[in-house]
């Protein structure tokens, strides 16, 4: 996707479609080809996608949290003149969403959440991997997955390049912390926004049990499971993830 990529000012993103917004957030460790299939799938299907880069090394570090990065996403909305959105996101991508969403309700049509910390209180630290060799960082990086082929070269190298550069250490355990502060527990009750749960039923970095948590706290939501899939369920199973979330759009007309 990096062809695709736009650098406008402060903002680099991808964007492609016409109709409903949907802005795509990505995880802690993630990239916006992560959402590749997920990407394509909707902007060719009636809907405007949107994937900005989120600068999660770029922060000053005492801004570096989880409140800063939903700042980010209204900043982005506002430079796209974007009112209202369906937010999708994965890992820390589906706690800002859930942050953003808890500050700005007007703005946010629906959510969809894969994945997705502000729950778990481990979610974040756990599954950030320390330094160690590269061995270590690619066990650590392809047990995302139900099936370790998922876990590439070029995203083991990515994942070993972060843990051994000391400023982006320090941002990802700063983001980590905040999201550990930012549990959401309190505030699903109170978010009648429809929600779309997808998950892998493998997960072992937000297990089972937390999407159960998000369904039972949220009074608007549905849950959707997939089988023989891990914490990245848009890439390891995008066709599975892709109808779960087309069928149920159109069947809450959003």
């Amino acid at each position: 996707m990096t062809d695709k990529l736009k650098t406008e000012g402060k903002f680099t993103y991808v964007e492609a479609g016409e109709g409903p917004v949907i802005i795509v957030l990505h995880g802690l460790m993630g990239a916006l080809s992560n959402f590749e299939s997920t990407f394509n799938h909707f902007s060719a299907n009636g809907y405007k996608v949107l994937i900005p880069e989120l600068p999660l090394y770029s922060m000053p570090l005492l801004k570096t949290n989880v409140k800063n990065l939903a700042g980010f996403l209204k900043e982005f909305m506002e430079f796209k003149k974007v009112e209202k959105t369906i937010l999708l996101g994965n890992s820390l991508g589906g706690h800002i969403s859930l942050y953003f969403t808890k500050h700005y309700p007007e703005k946010v049509s629906a959510l969809v959440l894969t994945g997705s910390s502000g729950l778990y209180e481990k979610a974040m630290g756990d599954s950030f991997p320390k330094r160690g060799s590269y061995e270590y960082i690619e066990k650590k990086t392809k047990g995302v997955f139900y099936d370790p082929a998922i876990g590439t070269k070029e995203m083991v190298d990515d994942v070993f390049k972060i843990v051994n550069d000391r400023n982006s250490v320090i941002r990802t355990l700063a983001i980590a912390k905040s999201a550990i502060r930012h549990n959401m527990a309190k505030d699903l009750p109170a978010m009648k926004q429809p929600t779309c749960i997808i998950w892998g039923k493998q997960d072992t970095v937000t297990p089972p049990e937390v999407a159960d948590g998000f369904h039972e706290l949220m009074p608007n939501s549905s849950l959707f499971w997939i089988d023989k899939c891990g914490h990245a369920a848009m890439m390891e199973k995008p066709k599975e993830f892709n109808n779960y979330l087309h069928t149920w759009l159109l069947e809450n007309n959003i």
